[in-house]
């Protein structure tokens, strides 16, 4: 997103995050903003025809029910005998016509704008995001009244879509759960169509019912974020508690069931003592933050190191890296990707550019930190070895 419409300033900053955040649904407008669309249907066209993109990758769903592939695309085979399924444009028109809704799953992996829309969301909320597109036509739904089992925001890129949302019948239902949600009854708590420009912020559960029954082709982007559970702290914890040994030691399945009530004993203090900690929560969100992979990317043609070349432009892959300053005064520390680099303290200006997200070039990070090009060179190459870097643009 351009810099004059981020996600933090869209979405409300911090009262977002105190009040809507997991809680309920918010809109925002996009009267006074400048923003232009991130992905035009020049672009879905682009996409469909260049790449091989198999179901469920890319899909047409229909009252709620998945299109056979065979609707809209054609088998092709290649001289090498690899089979996929090409889109056959007449077909799917048709099925499109028909009210059927296309989706295309992931499209911040290939659609540059996408990407770093999700890398900027991803830094703000600090969790994994993932793109889906959909284009609609009709009034005919696409996937019925549902629920997802994670939050979202979509951003109206083209025409208009009408929303209807029930609040949730279970609260916080997830994809591995014990039950499922009962569907809702009554009319909808809300109803309102989304504009260009438009945001809604919908948290997982919220059943919610979509058409495109505006008169217009509908197209946009949901940007969904990987739900962050209890479940998740838990399994994060217990390869946590792996230094302690009673973590690793056998189940006493055929031991004394006084054996087995001090072995778990031992486990239950093992726990306790992790849940005493009053930082918990913030050592789970840095540890899974600094070593998450984050969108990686190669440097071609550099695959040895950088060079000392002011036009080369680089960017940080990873959205959750964090700088921390060191008690020595001298370093400080770059955690991202899995990997840890300790660097002069001098370097910490061009760091704190690099953490933005943004591009930017050798010359340009030199010049912030006083520092020479050569120098410079050598600290990004280390960050491109580490899979947190990645080159932009070879100034060629």
């Amino acid at each position: 997103m351009p810099e004059s419409a981020s996600w933090a300033v869209r979405l409300g900053g911090d009262q977002f995050l105190a009040q809507a955040l997991h809680r309920s649904y918010a809109l925002s407008s996009a009267q006074g903003t400048e923003s232009g669309p991130l992905l035009s249907w020049d672009d879905l066209n682009a996409v469909l025809a260049t790449h091989r993109l198999e179901p469920p990758r890319l899909r047409l769903s229909q009252d709620g029910q998945t299109v056979p592939v065979d609707r809209y695309s054609a088998p092709t085979t290649n001289r090498r005998g690899v089979t996929w399924n090409r889109p056959d444009t007449a077909r799917l028109h048709a099925a499109l016509a028909e009210g059927a809704s296309l989706v295309l799953d992931a499209i911040d992996e290939i659609h540059p704008l996408v990407r770093a829309a999700a890398e900027e969301l991803e830094r703000f909320l600090g969790t994994p995001v993932q793109t889906n597109a959909y284009a609609s036509w009709t009034e005919q739904e696409g996937f019925g009244r549902h629920w997802d089992d994670h939050d979202v925001v979509v951003l109206q890129q083209y025409g208009a879509k009408r929303w209807r949302l029930w609040e949730p019948t279970r609260p916080f239902p997830t994809f591995r759960d014990v039950d499922s949600p009962p569907d809702p009854e009554g009319e909808p708590v809300a109803d309102f169509v989304l504009h260009p420009g438009d945001i809604l912020y919908l948290p997982r559960g919220w059943w919610h019912s979509v058409t495109a029954d505006q008169g217009s082709a509908s197209l946009h982007l949901t940007f969904g974020l990987v739900a962050q559970t209890g479940a998740t702290l838990l399994g994060w914890l217990t390869d946590e508690l792996h230094h302690n040994s009673a973590v690793r030691t056998d189940i006493p399945v055929h031991a004394t069931p006084e054996d087995q009530a001090a072995y778990l004993e031992l486990l239950r203090e093992a726990v306790l003592a992790k849940f005493s900690d009053p930082d918990l929560i913030r050592h789970w969100a840095r540890s899974t933050g600094t070593t998450h992979h984050g969108r990686p990317a190669p440097s071609l043609p550099y695959v040895d190191a950088l060079p000392a070349d002011r036009e080369i432009a680089v960017r940080l892959t990873a959205p959750r890296a964090e700088l921390s300053a060191n008690p020595d005064g001298a370093t400080l520390t770059l955690s991202a990707a899995g990997t840890e680099w300790d660097f002069n303290a001098r370097a910490e200006p061009l760091l704190r550019v690099l953490l933005t997200g943004r591009a930017a070039t050798v010359g340009e990070l030199a010049d912030t930190a006083g520092l020479g090009e050569k120098d410079v060179a050598a600290l990004l190459t280390h960050l491109v070895h580490g899979r947190a870097l990645a080159v932009v643009g070879t100034g060629r």
